[in-house]
């Protein structure tokens, strides 16, 4: 086990590598004079654009100013704004809210999609199937930006008009976890239609299996069937299907930290790409990239245990 993990942690170098060149190469051939947006519309006095590039190694080819950036990132350091200010101190408590946000979509995701998932895959072309489906569908098809702004007025603010419990706030973070209820499933809303048919096939395949009609057969517990033989070894795609999503949902929530006014990371690197803030960009980018490697790590780990015909050598 160690050295398949340590054989991953090597491979995940060229791939952290690739996609941070990717990404800083993008970044850095947008349109557009960086040093301008700063002054807005006034023009941007010669010697100070001057000692800036020279600052920020904006005269150098691409590859020489990626070759200081990695320099950089193994030093722990995360570079300077053209603005003056750490790209750490940037960071600080923004991750924190949106990997808490993340969280809470992803308990949303795998309770509420798994468990309509496999409710649908027990009653199999019946009318809870067919409902659950047409579910799906639905949250398919209703766009993020509008379920949002449905949800955040009904249960945010005319159920607190109704009950005058305010049990789902509508925007900040000051009420802790709660905070985080409403945007966290606006937030999962796809993703809990997609694991509930992933759930549904996977689980239906694996009912027909020959070693789950043998267990039947034996006279097992419906119950220990289900959870033991069935659930279990359907596991697998739903555990990939959640760590992929962990990346995606902490890269993804620019639409649901805005609409909820949560300080995110989504909602700092729209910001940051809108005001040309490119070391910025470039070290959320990175920290993601780290974010979805661990996480593609931890998924290939938790096969094994849910597998154990899985043996990593």
């Amino acid at each position: 086990m160690g050295r398949y993990v340590l054989r991953r942690l090597l491979q995940a170098i060229p791939v952290l590598l690739g996609t941070t060149f990717l990404i800083f190469a993008i970044v850095y051939a947008l349109p557009g004079d960086p040093l301008q947006a700063l002054a807005g519309e006034k023009r941007v006095d010669p010697v100070f654009a001057a000692a800036m590039r020279e600052q920020f190694h904006l005269n150098e080819p691409l590859i020489v100013r990626y070759g200081y950036y990695l320099r950089d990132i193994v030093s722990g350091n995360f570079g300077t704004t053209f603005r003056g200010l750490p790209v750490s101190t940037i960071f600080e408590g923004k991750f924190q809210v949106t990997f808490k946000l993340t969280m809470m979509a992803l308990l949303f995701e795998a309770v509420i999609g798994v468990g309509l998932g496999f409710f649908a895959a027990l009653r199999r072309g019946k009318s809870a199937d067919k409902a659950i489906l047409a579910f799906t569908l639905l949250l398919v098809s209703v766009p993020t930006l509008v379920s949002g702004f449905v949800l955040q007025l009904v249960l945010g603010v005319k159920l607190k008009q109704i009950t005058g419990l305010d049990i789902f706030p509508v925007a900040g973070v000051q009420d802790g976890v709660r905070s985080y209820l409403l945007p966290g499933f606006v937030l999962a809303t796809v993703s809990i239609a997609y694991m509930t048919r992933l759930t549904r096939t996977s689980l239906m395949e694996t009912l027909r299996a020959d070693y789950v009609r043998t267990a039947v057969a034996k006279g097992m517990p419906r119950r220990r069937v289900l959870g033991r033989h069935a659930l279990r070894n359907s596991l697998i795609p739903m555990v990939t299907y959640l760590g992929t999503d962990l990346g995606t949902f902490m890269g993804g929530a620019v639409i649901t930290e805005t609409i909820f006014n949560l300080p995110g990371i989504g909602q700092q690197l729209f910001q940051s790409v809108y005001l040309r803030e490119n070391p910025v960009v470039v070290g959320i980018v990175t920290v993601l990239v780290l974010v979805y490697i661990v996480a593609n790590l931890v998924v290939d780990l938790l096969y094994a245990v849910l597998d154990p015909r899985i043996r990593y050598e």
